[in-house]
């Protein structure tokens, strides 16, 4: 029995009939809409090839279904290029300081770096490591990521650890600490 999903994908409103109502939102995105840059990773939300923005948070879209996304605003890796087709900062940031190699977990990283910089303004090294430990990435040693982050979030215009007092954030590392 098919069921009709309606949401908002890239700023475009979709409606469409899926055979399935299991069906995840990545598989979703992938198959139904052709959009293949949200990855395929590992199906169980460890290693965050497949985040994408859900109403302007990050999602794990392998962990969620299609249906959990009806009227939301879905924003995927190809969705964040201006008009003209000039790359978002945050994917500049990563091409500029090389925070990428194979590219597979790339898309995930970039999504979760811009969440991440939203709610951590001029985020220090600990909290940027901290924050995109649920991101693997199996080339590049993380370094040149973390590089690209903090470039990224100059150039959205969200501050520097070097501009800004952490003091009031909470730690990631702390127990009582929960993302909201």
């Amino acid at each position: 029995m098919a069921v009709t999903q309606s949401l908002t994908v890239n700023g475009q409103p979709v409606t469409i009939a899926v055979d399935d109502p299991r069906t995840l939102l990545v598989d979703f995105l992938r198959d139904n809409l052709g959009l293949t840059g949200t990855h395929v990773g590992c199906d169980t939300g460890q290693c965050g090839a497949c985040t994408v923005h859900l109403n302007g948070k990050a999602v794990k879209a392998c962990t969620m279904l299609a249906a959990q996304a009806v009227g939301a605003d879905v924003l995927t890796i190809e969705g964040l290029a201006a008009a003209d087709g000039a790359m978002h900062p945050m994917q500049a940031a990563f091409k500029e300081c090389h925070g990428l190699q194979c590219g597979f977990c790339t898309p995930g990283m970039v999504m979760s770096a811009i969440d991440l910089v939203t709610r951590y303004p001029g985020a220090s090294e600990e909290t940027i490591r901290a924050e995109l430990d649920g991101n693997l990435c199996r080339c590049t040693g993380y370094q040149n990521i973390v590089k690209a982050v903090q470039q990224g979030a100059a150039a959205m215009g969200v501050g520097s650890a070097a501009s800004r007092d952490e003091a009031s954030l909470p730690s990631p590392r702390e127990e009582s600490w929960v993302l909201a």
